[in-house]
């Protein structure tokens, strides 16, 4: 960008007459996303646990454990693993099971071979699924079994109540 200039020609000054633009550009600034990448070259064999958000461009075989975060497998990406995660994202290759406390979204270009249990899904066209689907309720049903499993006791203690 041209500058004006210091210096001054003829008593004159370099500077046009007109007012200068005086609109500044507003800086948006937003909170970095600590998020691991494992690039496309990286093979990784074994269990992966941690408590940031994974971008996968290369190929995981074993156990991805992240339960409080997402995880997304790149186009490049393959996993063969068990994925346990708050969300996961899928662009490339999954063969193993996933398991989600919010959701999962397979894009155009993401497969997954295995089964699913979350409480949101969403499949593009042109995905590729093939294993069972469990869609659950985020907290009902987490709370309804405990209370089932006390109702028998209940039961069972009025009918001993009723025949002593």
């Amino acid at each position: 960008m041209l500058q004006p200039s210091e210096y001054t020609y003829g008593g004159k000054s370099n500077q046009p007459a007109s007012t200068p633009n005086t609109f500044t550009p507003v800086k948006t600034v937003s909170a970095p996303v600590e998020q691991a990448t494992i690039g496309r070259s990286l093979v990784i064999k074994g269990e992966l646990s941690g408590s940031e958000a994974l971008y996968i461009d290369g190929r995981i075989e074993g156990k991805i454990s992240l339960p409080d975060n997402r995880v997304t497998i790149g186009r490049n990406g393959s996993v063969v693993a068990n994925i346990i995660a708050r969300e996961v994202v899928v662009m490339g290759k999954v063969s193993g099971n996933i398991e989600c406390s919010d959701r999962v979204d397979i894009r155009s270009e993401g497969s997954v071979t295995g089964d699913v249990s979350t409480v949101r899904i969403s499949v593009e066209d042109g995905a590729v699924l093939k294993g069972g689907i469990e869609v659950r309720s985020s907290e009902r049903k987490q709370q309804a079994p405990a209370k089932a499993a006390e109702t028998p006791k209940t039961e069972h203690a009025k009918a001993a109540a009723t025949h002593a």
